[in-house]
């Protein structure tokens, strides 16, 4: 039996013009062992994060389930989960089979992403999987969702903000758009080129935008996301504050930065997107209390 009302608080979150919802990142373990990640998400929930995202084995590295563990923290901690389902690792079957799993469960929101590629050195024992691209696979989840389940999923895609050929990916989002995504999150806007690029979005784009906040905890940090992390892109002007800053005074200034960005992306976004670095959700915790007084 079809369900027609199927109550979804991170998504009636977003459509309330009064509100800018948060998601918050925490990548899931890399062990079996889930006692401090529970402690960590639920750390998180009573910070008043709306709902918990987490990435599907970013960077090829097997971590535990996004899905599975997505599915655990809505069962025992109450807060809405949104897993990253990425193209890489599964075909046409196995993300059907995992959609039907998520659905009984009562996961109602899901990301789909491509997924970062295999390292090189492994792409001898480990194949990717690649039997639809994102903007395919958005359309396949939606259109289950129509046909088949008895509730579709709200279908987030990626937006990376902070690609040089831009219009390009503006151009993928609209395909998404077209396919059945409903809304999409950002890479971390942390210059002013991604502050134009996200406005330049929410020109084009109907969907709900979530703009990225990444905090930077050192400059070794802000240096390595600059150059080595796909997708990201830090000011020059950003990565030179953090020198010779001590661990305390370098978190002072990722608040400071955050929430000035978070400022300055609020005429175009219908939520925020934080990511949690290295596991610091004490840190995450003072940027939403930031935010919020910051919007009072």
């Amino acid at each position: 039996m079809r369900e027609t009302e199927t109550q979804n608080p991170f998504w009636e979150a977003l459509c309330d013009p009064a509100r800018r919802p948060f998601a918050v990142e925490l990548d899931p373990p890399e062990l079996a062992d889930t006692a401090d990640y529970m402690r960590k998400a639920a750390a998180l929930r009573d910070a008043g994060a709306d709902i918990i995202t987490l990435a599907d084995c970013p960077v090829a590295r097997p971590r535990m389930d996004s899905s599975l563990l997505a599915c655990k923290l809505q069962r025992e901690l109450g807060v809405e989960a949104l897993p990253h389902l990425a193209c890489r690792d599964r075909n046409l079957n196995a993300a059907r089979a995992l959609l039907l799993g998520l659905c009984a469960e009562g996961v109602q929101n899901v990301l789909i992403v491509m997924g970062d590629p295999i390292p090189r050195a492994e792409r001898e024992a480990v194949k990717g999987v690649y039997n639809l691209n994102s903007r395919k696979m958005i359309g396949y989840v939606s259109r289950l969702g129509q046909t088949e389940l008895p509730r579709p999923f709200r279908v987030f895609g990626a937006l990376n903000v902070n690609a040089r050929s831009f219009p390009i990916q503006l151009n993928l989002a609209k395909e998404k758009e077209e396919n059945g995504a409903e809304g999409f999150l950002t890479q971390p806007v942390l210059s002013e080129e991604a502050l134009e690029h996200l406005k330049l979005a929410r020109e084009t784009l109907k969907g709900k935008i979530l703009g990225g906040i990444m905090p930077i905890v050192s400059q070794r940090n802000a240096l390595f996301m600059h150059n080595e992390i796909a997708g990201i892109s830090v000011d020059e002007k950003i990565i030179e504050r953090y020198a010779g800053l001590t661990r305390e005074e370098a978190e002072d200034l990722a608040v400071e930065i955050s929430v000035d960005f978070a400022r300055r992306m609020r005429p175009w976004v219908d939520g925020y997107y934080l990511v949690t670095s290295f596991g610091r959700t004490a840190l995450i915790a003072r940027i939403m209390d930031r935010i919020r007084q910051d919007e009072a």
